[in-house]
């Protein structure tokens, strides 16, 4: 056994030097204590970002088929009423959804933001149930009221009992309305007396839209949208209004669910209109995103860029609707986002290298330091250090 122990003992490569022959000095002293706070700082970053996940991301192709897209949005018109504005969605596989009221809400603000008590939505007073015509004629006993639509009924059994509906009917014939006090329903009501009391107040619009993850637009405008020779236009005429303003702030715009790191380079954004009329444009590009947490839950949202365009009036000819236009186009690329810890061998690795790199520069400092001395001293000595 005496044998095998020499053997092992001529393996060694740390050789042991007697303490008498040690020479201790105070700059050695020092760049211990400075090496030893630098070893125990890097060891309790090192501790941190070992006990706490790391986010890491990759770049990936884009392969869903067949999902929706989910878009959050909190728009405040300060000078726009609730009874004016309306939302319209289309993409270019050929879907609209014009006039959008389910999942949405609003709120009529005063000109100092403040919410005014709501009401049903439209315009006027509730919709009239017994007046004297029907179809242009007079009621018969027991007969409920029929409201004539005035030559936009698809049959001759439809009726327009309010001047939404007659609004409604004109919009699905593509017609635009161009005088409401012609429209019984609609001088009943008082449409352009509340038109004018609304004046100077404004409206925030929030909810969400689902629509099919292809690209296309969403926008906030004044007056009733239909198509007219292939062309989608908006009927204004019924308001009897020189101009709309349709400043604006965006509050918030999401495409998809919050996760963390998430920017929405929209939120916060406020436009102040300074002409008569205008297009605000902001063309979006869209960027599918996987955020999957520590526990292994994913959650499908979406990143996107922003680049923004105001369409004015040209001669004093109107070019364009005003309002409030989101064209949007998705990425064929998809960012994955993975929360993780950092493995224990590659935790301990790295204490590893922090104490023997540490070490290692320490004593290269302190050989340095030591031999300088050494040769100042000597060269005083000899009386040559000047």
């Amino acid at each position: 056994m005496d044998g095998v122990f020499k053997k092992l003992r001529t393996l060694d490569a740390y050789p042991k030097i007697n303490e008498d022959f040690y020479s201790r000095t105070l700059s050695g002293g020092v760049i211990t204590v400075t090496s030893s706070i630098v070893m125990l700082l890097l060891f309790l970053s090192e501790l941190r970002l070992y006990l706490h996940a790391v986010t890491e991301t990759k770049l990936v192709v884009d392969t869903s088929r067949g999902e929706t897209l989910r878009i959050n949005f909190d728009v405040t018109f300060p000078a726009l009423p609730c009874s004016i504005v309306s939302l319209d969605a289309m993409d270019i596989s050929g879907e609209q959804h014009l006039d959008v009221r389910h999942d949405i809400f609003k709120r009529r603000i005063d000109a100092h933001g403040n919410v005014i008590e709501s009401r049903p939505d439209g315009i006027g007073s509730p919709k009239i149930d017994k007046p004297l015509q029907r179809h242009g004629g007079r009621l018969e006993q027991n007969e409920t009221y029929c409201g004539s639509c005035y030559g936009a009924e698809a049959s001759d059994e439809d009726c327009c009992n309010s001047c939404e509906e007659v609004r409604e009917a004109y919009r699905k014939k593509g017609w635009g309305l161009s005088d409401p006090d012609l429209i019984d329903q609609c001088k009943r009501e008082g449409f352009l007396q509340q038109i004018k009391e609304e004046e100077g107040e404004g409206c925030n619009i929030y909810g969400y839209l689902e629509v099919n993850k292809v690209a296309g637009n969403f926008h906030f405008a004044p007056g009733k949208s239909f198509q007219q020779s292939n062309v989608h236009v908006h009927d204004l005429l019924a308001f009897q209004k020189d101009s709309f303003n349709v400043s604006h702030k965006i509050n918030r715009l999401a495409f998809g669910d919050y996760f963390p790191g998430v920017v929405n380079p929209l939120d916060g954004v406020e436009w102040t209109q300074q002409t008569s009329y205008g297009m605000y444009q902001y063309f979006i590009k869209v960027v599918p995103s996987v955020y999957t947490d520590i526990n292994g839950h994913k959650i499908q949202s979406n990143q996107f860029s922003v680049t923004e365009h105001f369409r004015g009036t040209e001669f004093g000819r109107i070019q364009a609707i005003p309002g409030v236009f989101f064209f949007y186009d998705l990425s064929p690329i998809q960012v994955t986002f993975t929360e993780q810890h950092v493995s224990f061998l590659h935790f301990l690795t790295n204490v590893c290298a922090i104490v023997g790199g540490v070490f290692t520069v320490s004593g290269i400092i302190d050989s340095f330091v030591y031999h300088g001395q050494r040769a100042v001293k000597k060269k005083m000595e000899i009386g040559k250090f000047s």
